[in-house]
């Protein structure tokens, strides 16, 4: 690939990005408003519209959302469910949780959409939920968030249930994120490890991709 063909596929990323922004409802526009207002910023407009389509393609009913502030995403997850099913959050962060609630509480009227919205650590919340409830489960935020999610994948999802991580290649780092061999920083460090976990399970077949700030998505076998 030369230095032309990575330079449209840059261009390619900023051209759907800037359509995905135009194609948002006004209330997911007006969530990352007032998300990114509150010093939330929030993730590409074009991945939380795929993850809004993976919703229909595996005709998920019940999806949980895992994130630190990751509110444009729970909200195109919602909106993908299409006023029916249950959408359960889960956010480390106070204010996350109540930038979702409060969002929520605006749709309540065009919704029958059950929200769950739960402010506690995954490694404390997951395992108390049923067994092999859940279609599909997002993962986003805090380098934390995405081991202790993946070790309650099995066991939460229903059989064909797939789990989406996003972010993985830890873009945000000053120092590259995954691109960069020697970024040892958290984000980055946890990413590497939880690609290779993720892959070598046989009981995920998964796939890497550069959609957003990257993605990984394994389906339960």
């Amino acid at each position: 690939m030369d230095k032309t063909q990575y330079t449209n596929l840059a261009k390619a990323w900023e051209f759907t990005e800037e359509h995905a922004r135009e194609l948002e409802p006004d209330t997911i526009a007006d969530a990352r408003a007032a998300a990114d207002q509150a010093g939330q910023l929030q993730g590409p407009a074009a991945q939380a519209r795929l993850l809004g389509l993976l919703v229909q393609l595996t005709g998920a009913s019940s999806v949980i959302a895992v994130g630190t502030g990751s509110l444009v995403e729970t909200l195109q997850l919602m909106h993908a469910l299409n006023g029916a099913g249950q959408l359960t959050a889960v956010d480390s962060s106070a204010q996350g949780i109540m930038l979702i609630r409060k969002a929520f509480t605006a749709l309540q009227d065009v919704t029958d959409t059950s929200l769950r919205a739960v402010n506690a650590p995954t490694s404390v919340f997951l395992p108390r939920l049923n067994a092999h409830d859940y279609d599909l489960i997002v993962v986003a935020g805090d380098p934390e968030n995405y081991a202790s999610t993946f070790a309650q994948a099995s066991r939460l999802l229903r059989e064909h249930g797939a789990i989406v991580f996003t972010d993985v290649l830890a873009l945000a780092s000053e120092q590259g994120g995954v691109l960069n061999a020697a970024d040892r920083s958290d984000k980055t460090v946890a990413m590497r490890e939880l690609i290779a976990t993720v892959e070598q399970d046989e009981g995920f077949t998964s796939t890497l991709t550069p959609d957003g700030t990257g993605m990984l998505i394994a389906v339960k076998q």
